[in-house]
């Protein structure tokens, strides 16, 4: 996966620290557990045409996270580029 640029970024994250940057939206979602207005970060991913090939073909999508910790995460499809 190739590290997208979301719309309406509000920040990039790890750049500092050597990674290659991470585009982020600041934005508050309702959360079934931590309530209404719970603070998030969005991130958008861009597949590699074999990436795609190989999810149109039904593999999983991972995500790694760096750590012991793990967070509360939310994965989903963003919307189809000119389409809002």
């Amino acid at each position: 996966m190739q590290i997208g640029m979301i719309e309406g970024a509000t920040r990039i994250l790890g750049k500092s620290q050597g990674y290659a940057g991470l585009p982020l939206r600041d934005e508050m979602t309702n959360c079934s557990v931590g309530g209404e207005n719970t603070p998030a970060m969005i991130t958008a991913w861009l597949p590699t045409p074999k990436e795609l090939e190989a999810l149109n073909a039904g593999a999983a999508v991972h995500v790694r996270l760096i750590g012991t910790g793990h967070p509360p995460i939310m994965v989903e499809v963003g919307p189809v580029p000119g389409e809002h």
